[in-house]
């Protein structure tokens, strides 16, 4: 059997000069280029994250289903990625991220395979469930430990905060414009004579097609080189500090979760009368300043510590979020919310970088994974609730107590690690 080396050196000499301009255009300096494939990787997911999160509510109500349906198979998506999340943290020491990697992405093209021809509540539950789907606004998907853990093998200390900011930026942007794909049923419709519903089965056979290519991706990625770290092992002794960052980050994901896209959009049309189309609007809008914040977060993390990024952009961002629910004007508002979205996801990329340098490097599998968890969780119980508050009519409540709970975390993590040194 052909090695991953001698594929390597046969490949075509136009391929891999391209594929070295693409690496300089998109690593930092000094990152391996067998990164390019995971962020290509995580630009596909993005896009099809993107217009799932807009498109699942409309197909699943589409096919007949109630609201309730809607709820559950959602939930059933968050519950199943953090099951599986834990699966992954357990398995890391055993089997090579790359098998994992492959077996994920044959996983998604069967999601989006069985999404596009399935029509009954109890075989789409159990396949959300077992699944890759995402509804949400972010990343919870059994890819993100493996990609996190493999990222953080190809960059050293210096340049690590960078790279996992090109990887958010890149998801992120990805998922805006996937948002923007959303209305490709209705176009699909009117021009090729399909039902709306048999164009929002186009979707899903397209998702299922992403998770193809990302086989084909993530089948190419070279094996580690002989001194990386190539093996993974459980938590053994950064158990406790996972842990502790564990259970503040699920405070940041519940509080997080009362005040995701769908909600907000919610809000934002309940209180102001705010159009379909202007929300729409306004998401991308956000969406592309979360992506811009993205690549500051690392000069910024490199002048004032990852630490110090996390929880001194996520403050001001956090009472936007609450002015912005006494705000007396829709013009104020939108003002407010997206200064609070070029501020609230620089963490996201330093908080990773954070994690992978303070344990050791064959635990990093585990301790994505087990970050991630409770994070999945807490955000499949919290829309609940926030749904449930502004039923009653207390439309703003959601929005403070979001902002608040984060508030409360940020100076519980700057307390509880602030003079924690990382490792590497």
């Amino acid at each position: 059997m052909m090695t991953e080396s001698a594929r390597h050196h046969l490949a075509a000499p136009a391929e891999l000069a391209a594929r070295g301009w693409l690496a300089r255009l998109v690593l930092p300096p000094g990152v391996d280029a067998g990164a390019l494939p995971l962020l290509i990787g995580r630009a596909l997911r993005g896009f099809c994250d993107g217009f799932i999160a807009v498109l699942l509510p409309a197909y699943l109500l589409g096919l007949g289903l109630a609201q309730l349906a809607v709820g559950l198979i959602s939930s059933a998506t968050l519950i199943g990625s953090a099951l599986a999340t834990v699966l992954v943290g357990l398995l890391g020491n055993r089997v090579p991220q790359r098998r994992l990697l492959i077996l994920a992405a044959v996983l998604m093209a069967a999601t989006g395979a069985s999404f596009a021809g399935l029509s009954s509540l109890w075989p789409l539950l159990i396949v959300a469930f077992v699944g890759t789907l995402n509804p949400s606004s972010g990343d919870v998907s059994v890819f993100l430990p493996l990609e996190q853990a493999r990222l953080a093998e190809l960059a050293t200390p210096d340049t690590r905060t960078a790279l996992f900011a090109r990887y958010s930026m890149i998801g992120a942007l990805s998922a805006a414009i996937g948002a923007l794909a959303s209305a490709l049923p209705a176009w699909l419709a009117a021009h090729l004579g399909l039902s709306f519903l048999a164009a929002m089965r186009v979707m899903f056979i397209v998702y299922a097609l992403t998770g193809i290519a990302l086989w084909a991706l993530y089948v190419r990625l070279p094996q580690p080189h002989p001194h990386a770290t190539s093996t993974t092992t459980p938590l053994g002794p950064s158990r406790r500090i996972v842990v502790r960052l564990a259970m503040l980050f699920s405070v940041d994901a519940f509080a997080g979760g009362l005040v995701v896209n769908a909600l907000l959009s919610l809000w934002l049309m309940q209180r102001f009368g705010l159009s379909l189309g202007a929300a729409g609007q306004f998401f991308f809008w956000a969406g592309l300043l979360t992506t811009a914040s993205q690549l500051a977060a690392a000069p910024l993390a490199s002048k004032i510590g990852l630490l110090n990024t996390m929880v001194f952009t996520h403050i001001p961002s956090s009472l936007c979020l609450i002015a912005a629910a006494f705000a007396p004007s829709l013009a104020l508002t939108l003002t407010l919310l997206l200064a609070r979205s070029a501020l609230s996801q620089m963490d996201v990329p330093t908080r990773t970088a954070y994690v992978m340098s303070v344990v050791t490097p064959p635990e990093r599998t585990a301790a994505a994974s087990l970050t991630s968890v409770p994070r999945s969780l807490a955000a499949a119980i919290s829309p609940t609730l926030a749904g449930a508050m502004m039923g009653m009519g207390w439309l703003g409540i959601p929005l403070i107590t979001c902002g608040v709970l984060k508030i409360a975390y940020d100076l519980a993590i700057l307390r509880a690690f602030g003079r924690v040194k990382p490792l590497t």
